[in-house]
């Protein structure tokens, strides 16, 4: 194939977008691209490769586990669409193996192999269908990484993707580093080339786009090679990507990991790359459960997801692989929907959905609950009893009763004792069942 591209004897490293010496500068342009959201999207997981790379590594067992509880999320419903795996151990072949037999058809098996064309006898002897490949895009992988010419690299990664698609298998090609990179002089010419080695072998091939370092920018009106959106865009309108063929894989370095994965959906992407828990490199990637909950958002359904298997899964992760998740991460910490202020539990004595969004016990099978403490007053102690209990609307304690007024001494005098941490639930329990002993019957609250 002809090489077409804007060759450089020297690299362009946008030093006046990233000058090292100093954080990132955000370079706009004002340019409004307009919003595309596929009619369908969905997501893809990277646990098991990218997200293994910072953890202890899986056992066979762990890992099939992990990948029954994906199907399980998606239920047939083909959101949870792909999970990737590596080749190159005896146990990641095994792992593999066992959960090709059990016969999903989601999540869908791919692989990441090397630059290598030896690696795609692997994959097919493995019978996967889809691999992913790296091409590195920014001239500071290509000149100071590769120690090559973008020449070079180009048709290095050409080779390597006509070599997949001569064994008949789909090349998911990994534009690593894609928000440093020089979009017209490189990403562009090697996007094209692509989807002209697509037609001619008419099998496709898909471009994941790396936000390697998390500098991608999700706001509109931004320069590239920072701007999510004009990435995106650019790859649908002026590469002729399809946006089937468009995956996003980010990472969290500025807090921005999931307004990113989501700004390539609106803005004609299909496919966002995701781990669990955002497990990863440095910051990590993009939450698989936060995307899930993304996907509702703009979709207007969750299709038929079980939801509820999330909160399994946070459960495996902590009790069998000890990764301790941060008890205020979206959706699984262990205090996600806790409430400590004393006014917040007020108002959710008188109505969950004044400080809870949604339903997050029918949805994740986790209530609202609060945390007793100084601060918290009768009006937590009531929330509390009525949340531990699952007291429902008949038998619920009102803030006022007087039955807890004991209780709220006893608090009262802990802290002026000293105290500083949390009231713990076995404590309250101990003592709502001493002074309110009829907890779960039928006798009427009697109010101060």
């Amino acid at each position: 194939m002809d090489y077409t591209g804007i060759d450089t004897l020297r690299p362009n490293l946008f030093k006046k977008v990233f000058p090292y010496s100093e954080i990132p500068k955000i370079d706009f342009n004002n340019i409004q691209l307009p919003m595309e959201l596929p009619d369908d999207i969905w997501i893809t997981d990277t646990t098991f490769r990218d997200g293994q790379q910072s953890m202890s590594s899986m056992t066979v067992d762990q890992m099939v586990q992990i990948f029954d509880y994906l199907h399980q999320l998606d239920n047939d419903s083909g959101v949870i669409r792909q999970t990737e795996f590596f080749l190159y151990s005896e146990k990641d072949r095994k792992a593999v193996k066992e959960c090709m037999a059990r016969g999903y058809k989601f999540p869908q098996i791919t692989s990441w192999i090397r630059a290598n064309k030896d690696d795609f006898k692997l994959v097919k002897e493995m019978g996967i269908k889809e691999t992913g490949i790296l091409m590195s895009c920014s001239d500071y992988h290509i000149f100071h990484k590769l120690n090559m010419t973008r020449r070079k690299a180009m048709k290095s990664y050409l080779y390597i993707a006509e070599s997949a698609l001569e064994e008949g298998i789909i090349p998911r090609c990994h534009f690593e580093d894609i928000t440093r990179a020089d979009f017209w002089g490189f990403v562009a010419p090697l996007a094209k080339n692509l989807m002209e080695l697509s037609e001619k072998y008419e099998i496709p091939v898909k471009i994941r786009a790396c936000d390697t370092l998390g500098v991608g920018i999700p706001h509109t009106g931004v320069e590239l090679p920072r701007s999510t959106s004009a990435i995106v865009h650019g790859l649908r309108y002026h590469c002729n990507v399809p946006s089937e063929s468009i995956e996003w894989h980010g990472h969290n370095d500025f807090h921005l990991v999931v307004a990113n994965s989501t700004t390539s959906w609106l803005y004609g992407g299909s496919s966002v790359n995701t781990t669990l828990f955002g497990i990863g490199e440095r910051t990590g990637n993009c939450p698989l459960e936060a995307m899930v909950f993304q996907y509702g958002q703009v979709k207007g359904n969750t299709k038929n997801m079980d939801l509820k298997v999330i909160s399994k899964m946070a459960d495996y992760f902590q009790d069998e692989l000890k990764y301790k998740i941060p008890r205020r991460t979206p959706f699984v910490g262990s205090e996600f929907n806790v409430t400590r202020a004393g006014i917040h539990a007020d108002g959710m004595l008188k109505n969950k959905e004044i400080y809870n969004s949604f339903d997050t016990e029918k949805i994740l099978g986790s209530p609202p609950i609060v945390a007793i403490n100084n601060y918290s007053g009768l009006a937590g102690i009531a929330a509390w009893i009525n949340s531990y209990f699952k007291l429902d609307d008949d038998n619920k304690i009102d803030k006022g009763d007087r039955r807890i007024l004991p209780i709220k001494k006893w608090i009262d005098e802990e802290y002026a004792n000293g105290r500083t941490s949390n009231i713990k639930n076995d404590e309250l329990k101990e003592l709502v069942l001493k002074y309110v002993p009829n907890i779960l019957g039928d006798e009427k609250i009697e109010a101060i």
